[in-house]
């Protein structure tokens, strides 16, 4: 059933109406930062220790009517920083979270820009591509972790880092979990281009199975040189 088939029966309730035994993400960061009369992008990356692919990064600016008397629609109180999700509720959450947001949007920093910058710098640089291809321009970007990107002080744009912040502020959670996805069906597609490597199952991280691959097989271009099992494996170390 699409989005707009069931939003027209479903109720609105909100976030704090359904309880959950893992920590709900609120709108009490935004509100505390002027929402909505600012328009806040919760802004998340999901790759970071991964030794293959890009990192990818999601900006979303949650709608006006969130902050109403109305609340949260009931197709959002599912969702979570993504590692606390299933892949297929986050695949079910990610239509109804494009539908409702005013805005979102995906950026990435490819695996050559994390060999050439690291890929703390990488992980800042796909942040702010994310927040500059939203279609409407935020006055705040709450940025998960500690630290703002450079790259958005020097676009003008005004920001609070959160740590936890996919964990507490639903606009970083809903930014999370399309980042996630976007990311995974990268590596979904590497599975397909690069069988062995099982790229399907771990999405790139360092897992075992991961590891044994790139001993027997080699490293690929999609591989991140500059992280320890990949300069091994390619005699770079």
């Amino acid at each position: 059933m699409s989005p707009d088939t069931k939003n027209a029966k479903k109720p609105i309730s909100k976030v704090s109406a359904k309880p959950s035994l893992r920590v709900s993400p609120t709108l009490l960061h935004e509100r505390e930062l002027g929402a909505p009369g600012q328009r806040i992008a919760g802004v998340d990356e999901v790759g970071r220790g991964c030794l293959a692919g890009p990192v990818v990064a999601g900006a979303v600016i949650l709608p006006e009517l969130f902050f109403e008397g109305s609340g949260v629609p009931a197709e959002l109180l599912e969702v979570r920083d993504s590692k606390l999700l299933s892949a297929e509720t986050r695949e079910r959450l990610v239509p109804w979270i494009q539908k409702y947001a005013l805005a979102w949007a995906i950026g990435e920093a490819s695996v050559e820009e994390i060999d050439e910058i690291n890929i703390y710098h990488a992980a800042h640089l796909a942040m702010v591509r994310a927040v500059k291809k939203l279609s409407v321009r935020p006055d705040i970007a709450l940025i998960d972790g500690n630290a703002l990107p450079k790259g958005l002080i020097e676009w003008g744009v005004k920001g609070r880092p959160l740590v936890k912040g996919d964990m507490k502020s639903l606009s970083i959670a809903c930014a999370s979990v399309l980042a996630k996805v976007h990311r995974d069906a990268i590596l979904d597609e590497y599975e397909s281009l690069y069988p062995g490597y099982g790229f399907g199952a771990h999405k790139g991280y360092s897992t075992p199975i991961h590891q044994r691959a790139l001993k027997s097989l080699g490293a690929l271009s999609v591989h991140r040189r500059s992280f320890g099992p990949v300069a091994e494996a390619l005699g770079l170390r």
